[in-house]
């Protein structure tokens, strides 16, 4: 059965992370982008990442300039945004493709495991996925769910 565990992903410093890392911890995976109307979601993600973080969840945010061209960044350009703007402190990666034959295997599976309302595409930016402590998918949340509104979700998800 596949896990989290199985996957390694490109942090934005452009060092390769084994995802097993965070093995038995609530995983968020989001996939981020610094010019949409959804940039401002970073804000409450560090907020639920700051307060739940020492219970075991821990948020990993994958920018992508699928949607709009809406991540025209480098690495670094990202990284900056993100600290200068929104005080980011989860782990960040590099820009992958969610959608398509170049997604990213990490987004494939998530994908393939939790599909959405239009399949199991990603429609836009900020769509966000919640693993249990066991590495496997729960909920697949869609871009207008704001990070806030997951506290329940997550809360349940920690006392597991």
């Amino acid at each position: 059965m596949t896990t989290i565990a199985d996957f390694i992903a490109t942090d934005i410093a452009g060092k390769d992370v084994s995802l097993a890392d965070y093995q038995g911890k609530v995983v968020l995976v989001v996939n981020t982008a610094s010019q949409c109307g959804f940039t401002p979601q970073y804000e409450g993600l560090e907020s639920i990442y700051k307060k739940y973080a020492d219970q075991g969840l821990v948020i990993l945010g994958f920018p992508c300039d699928h949607f709009g061209h809406q991540e025209p960044g480098t690495e670094t350009d990202i990284q900056d945004f993100c600290e200068v703007n929104y005080g980011v402190t989860f782990p960040l990666f590099a820009k992958i493709d969610v959608n398509g034959a170049d997604a990213a295997p990490l987004f494939k599976w998530l994908r393939s495991e939790r599909g959405g309302v239009i399949g199991d595409r990603i429609k836009w930016n900020f769509t966000k996925f919640r693993i249990g402590r066991d590495g496997l998918p729960i909920k697949r949340f869609g871009s207008t769910t704001k990070p806030e509104k997951l506290a329940d979700d997550i809360e349940r998800a920690i006392a597991r």
